[in-house]
């Protein structure tokens, strides 16, 4: 599952998804990072992909921030784990997304997720059990605006170090422009 329906504040409204680093769309990298999903589900307005089979759900309202996102996909997911990730994660990778999931090996763990080099939980480059994510859904009440932290908070989440930089995000113009610089070196 992909969220891609924020609003770009802080890109002046600009459609981050479809932004380009490497040449391609941060949609379409988010979504080549999980070749094996046998369900792509993406919470926003429906646009081109490199991927056939995404299916394209809207939360409620538009714009309800990552746990409406959340409670539009999740009736959705078939699978008894789910990947969560922001469609702006320019160098999440394979590698990455098979770390998060493994895990949820553990039993004990409702989720995994990936803490930037400041310390930062990133929720949105996570791994959770689908089953976990439900009950606190229907513990949380309306999602709309609420935190993902909120949504998290009773979870027993693992947190694994991201020495990748999997979960840079794209949210400025200058991040955008880091990311492109960092792309062409590699």
């Amino acid at each position: 599952m992909a969220a891609a329906g924020g609003a770009g504040r802080r890109l002046g409204g600009a459609d981050k998804p479809a932004l380009t680093v490497g040449g391609r769309p941060l949609l379409d990298l988010v979504l080549a990072a999980c070749p094996d999903a046998r369900q792509l589900l993406v919470v926003g307005p429906e646009r081109r992909t490199e991927r056939a089979g995404v299916r394209w759900l809207r939360e409620d309202p538009p714009g309800g921030g990552p746990v409406a996102a959340v409670a539009a996909a999740l009736p959705e997911v078939t699978a008894p784990r789910l990947l969560l990730l922001a469609a702006d994660l320019p160098f999440l990778d394979v590698a990455t997304v098979r770390r998060l999931l493994a895990a949820l090996d553990d039993p004990a763990r409702d989720g995994a997720l990936l803490v930037d080099a400041d310390g930062r939980d990133q929720p949105l480059a996570a791994a959770y059990r689908t089953a976990a994510l439900r009950t606190a859904l229907a513990a949380l009440g309306d999602p709309a605006g609420r935190p993902l932290r909120a949504l998290l908070a009773g979870l027993r989440l693992a947190r694994l170090p991201d020495p990748a930089d999997a979960s840079f995000d794209c949210d400025t113009w200058t991040d955008l422009a880091e990311a492109r610089e960092r792309a062409e070196r590699r």
